[in-house]
């Protein structure tokens, strides 16, 4: 019979649990030939680790089993991961709409799909979902079904999840969304909601078992910001439990910097709150949770980061924060320093592209598949996309670069440019501030601000 040991300062508690314990099959000696690590009664044993979580204590779990004295390893373990990881879990992603404020990439390729750090935006958020153990992928979406059904099909199979798209006739804001997939949520267990227009790093797993600890519908992912009016009423006031007080809208008087990420964790009594129409998340469903005291809120560790990238300086921003977290925690996955090239970390370049020698790389470049950097370039503070020339002694500062689009020898690109897909820009001209619409050719220098149609 294995006992649970769960620390309680210097007395510890013991919690005895009956479980039917499979696959531990026994040598002569009395030793495991294999880990014995399936617990069929693993949601009992949850229910009393979250019991004393409530309690406000941290505990530690360790799970003995007398039965063997010469395992190398623990025969069985059990903690808060590994029974979130054996159930079914579900996440919900709000997709969005048109991307307007993204145009001009937005025109090509649907918002969740452009490439952040050389990899599709959406998939960022499907890496972190899976690791935090769910099995089934809701996309709420309100345009371009077929597009984006069909960029998922083959990642179906290769993450080994489902993936649902649910569709929506008209917007129904960030709230209504929910109430349209209910069908597909509902399973009696709490599941996560993501905003797709931000980028972060994030304890997945931790949200999930703070929510479970506390017992409330809802927990929301906060993080401090520098400037809190950016983002309307999302400033948050909570006690030092983690429960919401109230949102308030950031504006002549201060009040503070804590503000909602936009990613949440909810119990299905949600749905009770929710109602098939038009509603916010954030100026109705939220705040009526924390007028309820049913609302928690649980800081972004300090290892991660976040960013609202629905603007092109916000996106290139977040994608800053990106290679300084890749640099911080994985180091290997930015660029190595190719001969007679300058790197200046971080930068993250992908196999396929070319840099030549001579060239200026970083900080914070991304570079993408089957990109061409000629000799001289400078590079900095930029993105660009999938198959685009840089050519000779040409410099991009703070600027998009679109897919398949070419930049002329001599040409300065810099001031927040975003260039759409396969744009074409001549020699020795200046662009500052350029939008510029897909399949355009430029010959004249932009030095203002404006939008090429």
């Amino acid at each position: 019979m294995p006992s649970f040991y769960v620390a309680r300062g210097r007395r510890p508690v013991v919690i005895v649990l009956v479980l039917a314990v499979e696959g531990c099959l026994m040598r002569s000696n009395g030793g495991c030939q294999t880990p014995c690590l399936v617990i069929s009664a693993c949601a009992v044993a949850e229910t009393a680790v979250y019991a004393l979580a409530s309690t406000r204590f941290t505990p530690s779990y360790v799970c003995n089993f007398s039965h063997s004295n010469n395992c190398s390893r623990d025969c069985a373990s059990l903690s808060l991961e590994g029974c979130a990881r054996r159930r079914d879990m579900k996440g919900l992603i709000l997709v969005g709409g048109l991307g307007t404020q993204l145009r001009p990439l937005t025109l090509s390729t649907p918002k969740p799909l452009i490439e952040f750090g050389n990899k599709p935006q959406l998939l960022h958020f499907i890496d972190a979902l899976v690791e935090a153990g769910v099995t089934e992928v809701v996309l709420a979406i309100t345009y371009r079904q077929e597009i984006m059904q069909g960029f998922l099909d083959k990642y179906q199979a290769q993450y080994g999840i489902k993936i649902t798209c649910s569709q929506e006739r008209e917007p129904l804001g960030t709230a209504g969304p929910l109430a349209l997939a209910k069908e597909l949520l509902n399973d009696g267990e709490p599941f996560f909601v993501m905003n797709c227009d931000i980028a972060c790093a994030c304890n997945l797993r931790d949200l999930l078992q703070f929510h479970r600890a506390h017992g409330k519908i809802g927990t929301i992912l906060v993080t401090r910001v520098d400037e809190p009016s950016k983002y309307g009423k999302s400033v948050v006031l909570c006690h030092e439990t983690g429960l919401i007080d109230r949102f308030v809208e950031h504006g002549r008087t201060f009040a503070g910097t804590l503000i909602n990420a936009g990613v949440y964790v909810f119990s299905p009594e949600i749905f009770d709150r929710l109602e098939m129409r038009v509603t916010s998340m954030e100026k109705e469903v939220l705040p009526a949770l924390a007028s309820e005291g049913q609302l928690y809120s649980r800081n972004l560790d300090e290892k991660g980061f976040w960013m609202n990238v629905k603007k092109p300086r916000d996106f290139l921003q977040g994608s800053g924060l990106f290679l300084r977290y890749l640099q911080e925690q994985k180091p290997s996955q930015l660029a190595e320093q190719p001969q007679g090239v300058t790197i200046q970390q971080p930068c993250l370049v992908h196999p396929s592209a070319t840099i030549a020698a001579g060239c200026h790389i970083g900080p914070s470049v991304t570079i993408g598949p089957g990109c061409v950097v000629e000799e001289g370039a400078r590079l900095s503070n930029c993105v660009l996309l999938d198959g685009v020339r840089v050519c000779a002694h040409a410099v991009v500062m703070e600027s998009l670069i679109g897919w398949r689009s070419s930049i002329g020898s001599w040409t300065r690109v810099e001031g927040v440019s975003v260039l759409g897909e396969s744009v074409s820009v001549g020699p020795e001209l200046c662009l500052n501030g350029a939008l510029i619409l897909p399949h355009k050719s430029i010959s004249d220098s932009v030095t203002e601000p404006q939008i090429i149609m």
